[in-house]
């Protein structure tokens, strides 16, 4: 009895130990994400602004929101910059890697140019891509021009606004697809691909029935990374275009921000929080549940 209690005691103070080294994490994920969560989720329940207490108005907040034709706009403006940014990121990032997953100099080098891109501010990446596409000077006009074409006013024109800003998104982004997939690379054994050699396998059949299934977990890893990060568009947007040419570069989150700190009107602004909160679990988990069927199948 006394072994058994002695055993009960040992196994307490390890729980316990246990705890104190996790301690920290909950703590600020209980102060960093939590609290705000079920804050964030109260304030769109109220009638509330910058300077005094909300009363409780109910789905009011989600009333104005969802009859709003500029929030509207920003859902659509932002599912079609992830429709345009997230499927790149991952073609493109698995395509570099799958190249320049090689143990030479050269491949070393070009991994460090491409992942360059990702340690810059967002507002040097719009300054570089702004003098790409302004209109008259910009890199593209000088393009065009040389090519005898109309030049397209990317910044300007309402069918180019949003794709201009997926363009220098991808740019900017690509280097942490890149990587991952690299590292996930690195993890397949090579004896498989020698026995694919020796079964005189095609690169197709290699890359499909070989790198895509033993790399899945990755691919859908970055998948729900992106889509997250993407659906978060902001600096970009209001760098590049601020929203224009009539609003059809802007973003929910620019919409949070112009609701809540510029009309102060935070119970709206909460509203549209949790809107894209709920978007963006209902695609990640989307994508989760639908890559894992196929993987299983």
């Amino acid at each position: 009895m006394k072994a058994q209690l002695k055993t009960y005691d040992a196994h307490t103070r390890g729980d316990w130990r246990n705890l104190a080294f996790i301690a920290p994490y909950l703590l600020v994920f209980i102060g960093m994400i939590l609290i705000p969560l079920v804050w964030g989720i109260s304030l769109s329940f109220e009638k509330v602004d910058l300077f005094g207490g909300g009363h409780f108005v109910g789905l009011q907040n989600y009333q104005r929101l969802f009859t709003n034709k500029i929030f509207l706009q920003t859902v659509w403006n932002t599912l079609y910059f992830v429709v345009l940014t997230v499927p790149a990121l991952v073609v493109c990032g698995l395509f570099l890697a799958i190249v320049l997953n090689k143990q030479t100099r050269t491949a070393a080098i070009l991994r460090g140019i491409f992942f360059s891109s990702t340690i810059l501010s967002v507002t040097v990446v719009t300054l570089i891509w702004r003098i790409v596409f302004i209109p008259n000077d910009g890199l593209m006009f000088n393009i065009f021009t040389k090519l005898g074409l109309e030049p397209i006013a990317f910044l300007s024109d309402p069918n180019w606004a949003l794709v201009s800003v997926a363009i220098a998104t991808v740019w900017w982004c690509l280097g942490l697809p890149m990587m991952l997939f690299i590292a996930a690379l690195q993890q397949i054994p090579k004896d498989i691909y020698e026995a694919a050699a020796l079964d005189n396998a095609t690169r197709v059949t290699v890359f499909f029935k070989i790198t895509v299934p033993s790399i899945m977990r990755t691919i859908i890893l970055v998948t729900i990374i992106e889509i997250v990060m993407q659906f978060q568009l902001f600096g970009q947007a209001l760098l590049m275009t601020n929203g224009g040419p009539n609003n059809t570069s802007r973003s929910m989150v620019m919409f949070i921000y112009d609701v809540g700190f510029r009309r102060w009107d935070i119970g709206m602004a909460a509203a549209a929080s949790q809107a894209l909160f709920a978007i963006i679990l209902v695609a990640a988990m989307a994508q989760y549940f639908v890559s894992s069927r196929k993987r299983g199948s």
